[in-house]
């Protein structure tokens, strides 16, 4: 087939000692959060974590003036389907941050398109925002088995 290596990307690596990047994910040892035990492990990178806020910030930028509905089904297909690719592994933390970030936004976005002179906090809670105005929320995701368990 003619395919060569690049010597600048290439590196040969202990899994077990050190972590590694690749096809947006991180392998390598990780700590548990609840007793700090070590194991190896797979979770998003924070390079695609980047990528995906980047394309949430694109979709809830001022500029955006169209329909909610039309705005609320492009953010949640979005996040369905980064959560689709980054199902497996040490979700969790990675999901949190996606969340927030969704809901800084969301909640930033409103409060300009409806004219609140605060922050927000109180009219656009976290509840409504994941609730009656349809955002998907990651978390709730990482509750159920993983998509491709799922028959």
């Amino acid at each position: 087939m003619g395919l060569t290596l690049n010597e600048q990307k290439t590196r040969v690596r202990d899994g077990r000692r050190e972590s590694f990047s690749f096809l947006g994910y991180t392998f390598g040892p990780m700590r548990y959060r609840k007793d700090g035990h070590w194991y190896l492990g797979a979770a998003p990178a924070t390079k695609a974590v980047q990528r995906v806020k980047g394309r949430i910030r694109q979709i809830l930028r001022p500029s955006n003036q169209a329909p909610w509905d039309v705005v609320v089904a492009e953010l949640n297909r979005v996040l369905r389907g980064w959560a689709g690719y980054f199902g497996y592994g040490t979700r969790y933390p990675a999901y949190r941050t996606v969340d927030n970030y969704v809901y800084d936004r969301t909640r930033h976005f409103l409060r300009r398109r409806h004219k609140v002179p605060t922050r927000g906090t109180r009219r656009f809670t976290a509840d409504q925002v994941f609730g009656e105005l349809g955002v998907l929320r990651l978390r709730r995701l990482h509750l159920g088995s993983p998509v491709h368990a799922r028959v």
